[in-house]
């Protein structure tokens, strides 16, 4: 009995991994044009690099670096210290939700890629790469020392902290079709954890069939 589960547990992890190399190959190249205009317009319209790599916790508590088309400013990174110890409230909604609504270190463009979300479309590589999966629960962004992360992640993640990072985190999943930005860390955790607990490849394309209108809709996205 405990073989069959086990080789279950395993199929499905095979074939799930499988999707995700054929469904961002196909993303990667049909979408190359997109992505060549879209390196162009943030490489035109602001000083910087093209790509932005943000540092995650991925699987097992390793720490991943998610690439993005760079939305902010180049030196965004060493702005936000700066930014939450000289505004309580700004320091207040980071806290709640891992992000700023206004946050000033956005470029006007950078703005419109947040807003559409197709800042996130490089992520296709970290899927080839094996950090991410198309689908899995949010890879939150914490800092410090790989030890102060972890710490970080069982505050905030609790008893189901191992069930969460037993997984890939994913582009997108349960919390991108239930409010995005606007939920709440603690909220969106509950959401990873019962992804987790109720992952089926069937319900992986449900999901990625939702995001589709929500990320057109734009709703929660800032």
């Amino acid at each position: 009995m405990q073989h069959a589960i086990f080789s279950s547990a395993s199929r499905r992890r095979f074939f799930k991994r499988l999707f995700d190399i054929l469904f961002s190959v196909a993303a990667l190249v049909c979408l190359s044009p997109l992505y060549l205009l879209l390196a162009l317009c943030v490489k035109c319209s602001s000083h910087g690099p093209i790509f932005y790599t943000s540092q995650r916790i991925g699987r097992g508590g390793t720490i991943i670096y998610c690439l993005k088309f760079r939305t902010m400013e180049q030196d965004a990174d060493a702005k936000l210290a700066s930014l939450l110890a000289s505004d309580p409230q700004l320091a207040a909604e980071w806290a709640l939700f891992d992000k700023l609504h206004q946050d000033p270190r956005v470029t006007p463009f950078g703005r419109l890629l947040r807003k559409t979300s197709l800042d996130e479309l490089p992520q296709f590589f970290n899927v080839l790469t094996g950090d991410l999966s198309v689908v899995g629960p949010r890879a939150l962004h914490v800092q410090g020392s790989l030890e102060s992360q972890l710490k970080q992640i069982r505050r905030i993640y609790g008893e189901n902290t191992d069930q969460i990072l037993s997984v890939r985190p994913g582009i997108t999943g349960i919390w991108q079709i239930s409010g995005r930005s606007f939920i709440p860390i603690e909220e969106r955790c509950q959401l990873d954890a019962l992804y987790v607990e109720q992952q089926t490849f069937w319900r992986d394309l449900l999901l990625i069939c939702k995001t589709i209108p929500a990320v057109l809709h734009s709703k929660g996205a800032f």
